[in-house]
């Protein structure tokens, strides 16, 4: 059995997130690899590392198909791993997956830029309640599957519905990490304001639908 306290640490604490994404990266194969791969790069003390490299692709305004559903997918399994202290279990489908290694590359390289930054912000141990209160192990991964669920819905083409849920995802990874309660807050806040934004667009969609309706039947 694996404890959440083993799955927050990281594969070598004296090099930063970022540099240890970085190195991940450089050593992806130059044309396909599977999620089955990487995960043979990660323990499952490693698995929020893992989760801030799938993260990655949703910060920039790059399009991958079949990468939303497949690296979804494995977050969402990640957070329900956390959640009931279990090792990592993914289906022999999407670890099979194959993905585009040659853009996947540029992708992730072009969103470390968003490590970097979150680095210089996240404190350690800073705002302990919401890392160590009552019941916070519990309502923080509740909150990652959550997050996980969001980048999953199917809104992939409007702008910044993958981008919100997979910034609250990359703040819940660093926030459990370094046992930073503010990390973890902002996440929170993150996932709120993705479904207000979900909440926006389907409400509009309604709308437009109905008035759309009323003319063809008017």
């Amino acid at each position: 059995m694996t404890n959440s306290a083993q799955h927050d640490g990281l594969p070598n604490s004296a090099v930063s997130l970022g540099e240890q994404v970085a190195g991940i990266i450089e050593r992806l194969p130059p044309d396909k690899l599977s999620l089955g791969e990487l995960l043979d790069v990660f323990s499952d003390e490693g698995l929020l590392l893992l989760t801030i490299l799938l993260t990655l692709v949703f910060l920039i305004p790059v399009s991958i198909p079949g990468v939303s559903t497949v690296f979804g997918a494995a977050i969402l399994l990640v957070g329900v791993s956390r959640l009931f202290n279990r090792p990592l279990w993914l289906p022999q489908r999407i670890k099979d997956k194959a993905l585009p290694a040659d853009r996947l590359r540029p992708g992730l390289t072009a969103g470390l830029v968003w490590v970097r930054r979150m680095e210089k912000i996240s404190r350690p141990h800073r705002l302990r309640f919401f890392v160590d209160g009552p019941g916070q192990g519990v309502i923080n991964n509740l909150a990652f599957i959550l997050a996980a669920l969001l980048l999953m819905a199917p809104f992939g083409f409007v702008p910044f519905s993958n981008t919100l849920p997979a910034l609250a995802l990359l703040l819940y990874a660093i926030g459990f990490i370094q046992r930073d309660g503010g990390a973890i807050l902002l996440g929170h806040l993150a996932n709120i304001g993705t479904i207000i934004y979900f909440s926006v667009l389907i409400g509009g969609g309604g709308v437009a639908a109905r008035e759309l309706f009323q003319r063809l039947t008017g």
